[in-house]
C-alpha cells in the first residue's frame, strides 16, 4: 500500500474537519446514545453546519430537523449514522448516491454476530467499492478533533467539558477506550490532538485514518488501542511514513495470554502464534508494544527523544541514579525481568563524581542516599551521568522528596532534561504536584517502577521499519486449498532460492532393484509423497540404513508401515539422503499470515523446538545483517559461537539461508503460502548448512 499525501489530507478534511455534518436518526433526548452527538457537537461550539435527520420529528433538541438526507439543503461532508442496525445498509447506499464524502456508523450487529451481520457487512463493503464513500465502522462511537471543536461522538466520557488539546492522536478498536484514554489523560495533564473510534473496519482502519494525518503539523505522536491486526499492510504502511516523519507510534495490543494459534501442518503455526506475530509485527514496523494501560499515556515524552533501533544497534545500556535505594532496586528489577540489564557506573564516572564530592559505592546503582534531595548534588550527579558514554538513558528515581518538597526533588531534573540524552524520572510516592511538573516540562515521567520499566524496554525494542522491502503477496490466496509439494519437490524450489539442502535420490518405493547411490551408507530412507506431510506419524522415516540388503528391506519395511497407517494414501517414491550429522539442527520457517503478512522464523530445533518454544521471527524478507540478528536471538545457538571452547558453527551460511528463505515474501510467482526447513542442519565453521527435510505448501 502506497502513501497519498493528496488523498489523505482530503479524508483527513471530510474526517476531522468536515465543513457539514448529518446527524442520521438523531434523538430528541440529549442524555441517549443518538442524542448525545448534538448535544456535544453544541458543547464543544463546532462552527460548521449541523443537520438533524429524524422522519418522526420537526425539532430534535430544539433545531429544526430534515425527515431524510436528500432533503437538506447540502450534501454533507460527514454523516453520523445513529439509526439501528437494519437501517444502516439503506443509509449508507444513498450517502454513496448523495456524494457524501465519509460515513460514520454506530450500530453493531454486523460480523461479529453471525451469518445476517457477515451479509450486511459485505454490502457495506459492495456499497463503498461502487461509490466511493469512505466508512468507518460500523460500531464507533465516533470521531473527536479538539481543535475543530468535533465532538462527534456517542461516547457518554465526553459530557465532561474542556477535551484537553495536545499533541497525540488517538485511534481504538474499542470505542469505550478513547473516552477511558481521555478521562486519564485529563488526570495526568495529557492533551489529545484527535481520537477516532475505528470499529470494525469494514473499509477506513487504523493505519488509513493515522496516515491521513501524518502531515498534520499539530500531531506529533500516535496512540493505538488494537484487538487485532486486520488490515496489516495499511497500519505497516502508515508505520513506516510515521518513521520518516519522526512521528513514534506506541500501542496497546490485547491478547498476550492467547495461547498459540496451532497450525494443522508445520511447528511454524504453532511457535508462531497470534501474539507473537503481533509482537514481531510490531517491532518490525517501529512501534512501541506497550503492556501497561497508564503507560501507554506516559509513554510520548520519551518516545520523542528516543530514536528508533537501527539493524544491529548495540544492546541499549540504562543508567539508575537516586535517593531511594529501595525505589530503584524496583526499576532495577522491572528492567531485568523485561530483559534489560542496568548499567553500572564505570570507574572513570565514580571518579568525577568524587571530584565534585559525589561519594557513591560502585555497583548498578548510583545512590546518593538523603543527600541527593539536594538541588545541588542531584544536579551535579546528573551532569556527569547523562555526559556519561556507558549510558543510552538515565533515569533519575526520586524518594520522600518528591511529595513533602515536590518544587526542589524535581527542579533538577527539569533543568537537565534539555540533555541530548533522555533522562526519565520515577517517582516513588504518590507524588500529583511533582507529576504536573514533570509533564508541564515535558519530561518523561512515570509513577510506578513496572510503567517505568515497560516504556523504557517497548521503546528500546522498536525497529526502525526503513528498511523493511515491501513484500508481494494477495492475502486472497490464503483462502485457497493449499497444495502440498512432496519432498523432492520442495528440495527443488530451496535450489530456486538458494537455501543449500543434502543430496538425495528417488526411486519407486515398489522397486526390487537398489540402483548404485552417489553417497556413502549409512543412509535414511523416507517416504516421499505430498499426501504425507508429516512421515514420521506414519512410519514413514528409517534411519541409519548401512547397505544394500539393509535397504532393500527398509523399503519393505516403509510399504508395510503404509499399508498399516496410510491406507488409501497415494505414495509412490522413496526418498533416500545420506545421513547427516552436524553441530546443531534448527528449524527455519517462512508463513503468510493473513493479517500482518510474509513472516520468517528461526527456531532451536530438534527435542526443544516444542520443549522451549526458543525462536525468532520477523516480517520478510530479511537481510543478511537481520537475519544475522535473528541468530543472536534464539538462545541455544550461543553454544555455536565459540562458547566456553565448543566447535564455532557456519553461523554465517544459517543467516544467508535465513535471508533466502525470507525471499519468498518478494517472489510471487512461486505461490508459496508456508515453507518450512525442519531441521536444517549447521555443520562446522566454512561447511554451511544443509536442509535434510522440507515442507511446503503452495496456493
Amino acid at each position: 500500500m502506497t502513501f497519498s499525501a493528496t488523498t489523505s489530507s482530503t479524508l483527513a478534511q471530510a474526517l476531522l474537519s468536515p465543513r457539514s455534518i448529518a446527524l442520521v436518526g438523531a434523538s430528541d433526548d440529549a442524555s441517549k446514545t443518538a442524542g448525545r452527538p448534538l448535544r456535544f457537537l453544541r458543547q464543544a461550539g463546532f462552527a460548521g453546519a449541523i443537520y438533524p435527520v429524524n422522519p418522526h420529528r420537526a425539532l430534535v433538541q430544539g433545531e429544526k430537523a430534515w425527515a431524510a438526507l436528500a432533503d437538506l439543503p447540502e450534501v454533507p461532508e460527514h454523516v453520523f449514522v445513529l439509526s439501528g442496525t437494519d437501517s444502516v445498509v439503506e443509509t449508507v447506499a444513498e450517502c454513496g448516491r448523495l456524494g457524501v464524502k465519509v460515513v460514520t456508523v454506530l450500530a453493531s450487529g454486523f460480523s461479529e454476530s453471525g451469518t445476517a451481520g457477515a451479509a450486511r457487512e459485505d454490502a457495506l463493503r459492495a456499497i463503498v467499492r461502487e461509490t466511493g464513500v469512505r466508512l468507518v465502522g460500523p460500531s464507533s462511537l465516533g470521531v473527536i478533533h479538539p481543535r475543530a471543536h468535533l465532538l462527534l461522538t456517542a461516547n457518554a466520557a465526553f459530557a465532561e467539558p474542556d477535551i484537553p488539546e495536545g499533541r497525540v492522536f488517538v485511534a481504538s478498536h474499542s470505542g469505550s477506550m478513547i473516552g477511558a484514554l481521555v478521562s486519564r489523560g485529563r488526570a495526568r495533564g495529557v492533551g489529545f490532538a484527535g481520537l477516532v473510534s475505528v470499529g470494525n473496519e469494514v473499509d477506513l482502519s487504523i493505519g488509513e485514518i493515522c496516515a491521513a494525518t501524518l502531515d498534520d503539523p499539530g500531531i506529533d505522536s500516535y496512540v493505538l488501542f488494537l484487538e487485532s491486526l486486520h488490515h496489516g499492510p495499511a497500519l505497516r504502511s502508515f508505520a513506516r511514513e510515521a518513521a520518516r516523519r519522526g512521528k513514534p507510534v506506541m500501542a496497546y495490543k490485547l491478547g498476550r495470554s492467547a495461547a498459540a494459534a496451532e497450525m494443522v501442518v508445520t511447528h511454524t503455526g504453532a511457535l508462531a502464534g497470534e501474539d507473537d506475530v503481533a509482537e514481531a509485527f510490531l517491532r518490525d514496523c517501529g512501534i512501541a508494544r506497550i503492556g501497561i494501560l497508564d503507560a501507554l499515556l506516559e509513554s510520548r515524552p520519551l518516545a520523542l527523544r528516543l530514536p528508533l533501533r537501527a539493524p544491529q544497534a548495540p544492546r541499549p545500556r540504562v543508567g539508575i541514579v537516586t535517593t531511594t535505594g529501595g525505589g530503584a532496586a524496583m526499576v532495577v528489577d522491572q528492567l531485568g525481568i523485561r530483559g534489560l540489564d542496568a548499567e553500572p557506573a564505570s570507574a572513570a564516572t565514580l571518579a568525577k563524581l568524587a571530584a565534585v564530592g559525589i561519594q557513591v559505592n560502585p555497583g548498578r546503582i548510583v545512590d546518593l542516599t538523603l543527600a541527593g534531595a539536594r538541588y545541588d548534588v542531584m544536579k551535579g550527579a546528573l551532569d556527569i551521568l547523562l555526559q556519561s558514554p556507558e549510558f543510552d538513558l538515565v533515569v533519575a528515581v526520586v524518594g520522600s522528596s518528591a511529595r513533602l518538597q515536590p518544587e526542589l526533588a524535581v527542579k533538577p531534573i527539569i533543568d537537565s532534561a534539555g540533555s541530548a540524552k533522555p533522562l526519565v524520572a520515577m517517582l516513588v510516592p504518590e507524588a500529583p504536584q511533582a507529576i504536573a511538573q514533570l509533564t508541564a516540562a515535558d519530561v518523561p515521567c512515570f509513577r510506578s517502577p513496572e510503567s517505568c520499566a515497560d516504556v523504557i524496554t517497548a521503546l528500546f525494542n522498536r525497529r526502525s521499519p526503513l528498511h523493511l522491502q515491501e513484500p508481494a503477496w494477495d492475502a486472497a490466496a490464503l483462502a485457497t486449498t493449499p497444495v502440498h509439494l512432496n519432498e523432492a519437490q520442495a528440495y527443488d524450489l530451496l535450489d530456486q532460492l538458494g537455501v543449500p539442502h543434502a543430496a538425495y535420490v528417488t526411486l519407486p518405493l515398489q522397486s526390487d532393484m537398489v540402483p548404485v547411490l552417489p553417497f556413502e551408507f549409512p543412509v535414511v530412507v523416507k517416504v516421499c509423497s505430498a499426501d504425507i506431510p508429516h512421515k514420521t506419524e506414519v512410519g514413514g522415516v528409517l534411519l541409519n540404513i548401512d547397505s544394500v540388503a539393509s535397504l532393500n528391506a527398509a523399503l519393505g519395511t516403509l510399504r508395510s508401515n503404509l499399508a498399516a497407517h496410510a491406507h488409501g494414501v497415494s505414495a509412490e517414491l522413496a526418498l533416500i539422503q545420506p545421513m547427516q550429522p552436524g553441530l546443531a539442527e534448527v528449524l527455519l520457517g517462512y508463513r503468510i499470515d493473513p493479517d500482518a503478512g510474509p513472516l520468517i522464523m528461526l527456531a532451536a530445533g530438534g527435542i526443544w523446538t516444542d520443549l522451549l518454544r526458543d525462536r525468532s521471527i520477523r516480517l520478510a524478507p530479511v537481510s543478511v545483517v537481520t537475519a544475522q540478528e535473528m541468530i543472536g536471538e534464539v538462545r541455544a545457538l550461543k553454544i555455536l559461537t565459540g562458547l566456553r571452547g565448543q566447535s564455532r558453527g557456519d553461523l554465517a551460511a544459517l543467516a544467508e539461508a535465513i535471508s533466502a528463505l525470507s525471499q519468498l515474501a518478494v517472489q510471487p510467482e512461486h505461490g508459496v503460502l508456508e515453507a518450512e526447513v525442519n531441521p536444517l542442519m549447521i555443520m562446522g565453521e566454512g561447511q554451511g548448512v544443509l536442509a535434510v527435510d522440507a515442507l511446503i505448501l503452495k496456493r
